[in-house]
């Protein structure tokens, strides 16, 4: 009888496009994503949350943008030319993610992923998929797997909601 982690993990094999946070790197399913940009400077928004820099207008779809490193507490880093804007399609809406630089795409299988450790933190475990572990010539890294579908349909679904109505 297979164990309830390996079978979650099972259902959560596929590819991720993994990108870059400071010293981190996280995934992402990549069926989420709807493209990449270059970072592109948002149209403020009055009284939107911090972590959410204004909207942009995406052939005609006025998409929020949120800056991953303000959303997750960590330092801020000045956009530069690696930084990139991930235009996801999720929870029937589209969001732009800003982020430090995009990775790649990676495959990953069930055994490729671990259950993420239960801790305390900015980024709750019920948004996190689990650590995958990628061999890659003399080294390894590890991707943050995120369940970006929970990540943004959780808690701040209520300050996303009043800053949309501020569009």
């Amino acid at each position: 009888m297979p164990n309830r982690n390996h079978t979650l993990m099972r259902q959560h094999a596929g590819e991720y496009l993994s990108f870059q946070l400071g010293g981190e790197q996280y995934g992402i399913d990549i069926l989420k994503v709807q493209e990449i940009r270059g970072y592109e400077a948002p149209t403020r928004i009055a009284n939107a949350p911090p972590f959410i820099l204004g909207v942009l207008n995406l052939r005609g779809v006025i998409v929020p943008i949120w800056d991953m490193r303000i959303k997750l507490r960590m330092e801020r880093a000045d956009y530069d030319s690696h930084t990139v804007t991930i235009v996801l399609n999720v929870a029937d809406r589209v969001i732009g993610l800003v982020v430090d630089a995009v990775q790649d795409v990676v495959a990953l299988k069930a055994e490729d992923i671990k259950p993420a450790p239960e801790f305390s933190s900015t980024l709750a475990s019920q948004h996190l998929i689990g650590i995958a572990t990628l061999e890659q010539a003399e080294a390894a890294r590890m991707l943050i797997l995120m369940d970006i579908e929970q990540f943004i349909a959780g808690a701040d679904t209520g300050e996303l909601a009043s800053a949309d109505l501020a569009v």
